[in-house]
């Protein structure tokens, strides 16, 4: 071949892809040896024209491929990109639904929360309008059996009796069991001073003894003593034989509470009998 077949060959092979126009040289190169025999001379310039090609190739070079691993890149993040959008997408959706959901049972627990209260007022309200009526009634049942059984006065559901003889400690409670009752029993400063309006200056036994213990004073239902209201010095256990209590003791117009003593069991004084309504 001229060099002017070589040259309108390296422009053809120039619009090929390297490894297209490598093929095509050694195809050259073969079909040339057959049909001319071997030359080492035209060896040695077909594969300096090859390596020609190959330098002046513009196909895959570092930059192209760099180029290319770049793309790749750049779209595998886009894909990474999209799906993380995706699921944040989607778990923003989830928990807008459930802060919907959240401000939806906290509004009913709301409504409930103010019902339950509406109806605790309502209920308090009816409490206390029972406990008025039971009141009410209970008063009136008093002034009944305290006409119709000659008691000295009624306070909170009891009715109270005087003992018209007066006998110990034992014998007036027995005088008071006959009646259905017992030997006073006393819980609170508004009960004493009743007592001490109905007793005035009469010493009378209360249902308070330390007979089985001395100094632990028990009243007649076996309860421990928890409200007292005695005398300045007492109980004082006088000769060791004071073991009964009594209420009344030197009660004047300026001292209507504090008016306990004790006294011996055997001591003949009236005694002050309670009866429950309830």
């Amino acid at each position: 071949m001229s060099p002017s077949v070589y040259e309108d060959l390296k422009n053809c092979l120039g619009k090929l892809k390297r490894e297209e126009i490598e093929d095509f040289v050694v195809v050259v190169y073969e079909c040339t040896n057959t049909v001319r025999g071997h030359d080492s001379n035209k060896e040695k310039e077909y594969a300096s024209t090859r390596k020609n090609l190959q330098i002046h190739q513009p196909g895959d070079t570092a930059g192209s491929r760099s180029y290319r691993l770049a793309a790749v890149c750049l779209g595998l993040l886009c894909v990474l990109l999209l799906t993380a959008i995706t699921v944040l997408w989607i778990k923003f959706n989830n928990l807008t639904i459930q802060r919907d959901q959240l401000q939806t049972s906290n509004t009913n627990l709301t409504i409930q929360r103010d019902q339950l209260q509406t109806s605790n007022t309502n209920l308090t309200k009816a409490s206390e309008q029972f406990q008025k009526e039971r009141d009410k009634l209970q008063e009136r049942l008093c002034e009944l059996r305290k006409n119709t059984e000659q008691a000295q006065g009624c306070f909170r559901g009891s009715v109270y009796y005087i003992s018209t003889e007066k006998k110990s400690w034992n014998e007036s409670r027995k005088d008071c069991n006959s009646k259905g009752a017992d030997l006073v029993i006393i819980n609170s400063r508004e009960e004493q001073e009743f007592i001490s309006s109905v007793v005035g200056n009469t010493e009378a036994w209360i249902g308070l003894t330390d007979i089985d213990t001395e100094g632990v004073w028990k009243w007649v239902d076996s309860s421990l003593l928890t409200t007292e209201f005695w005398w300045k010095g007492e109980p004082n256990d006088f000769d060791k034989k004071e073991d009964c209590a009594i209420t009344g003791y030197k009660g004047d117009e300026s001292e209507r509470v504090s008016t306990w003593a004790d006294y011996p069991c055997s001591h003949s004084i009236v005694g002050l009998c309670e009866k429950s309504l309830i």
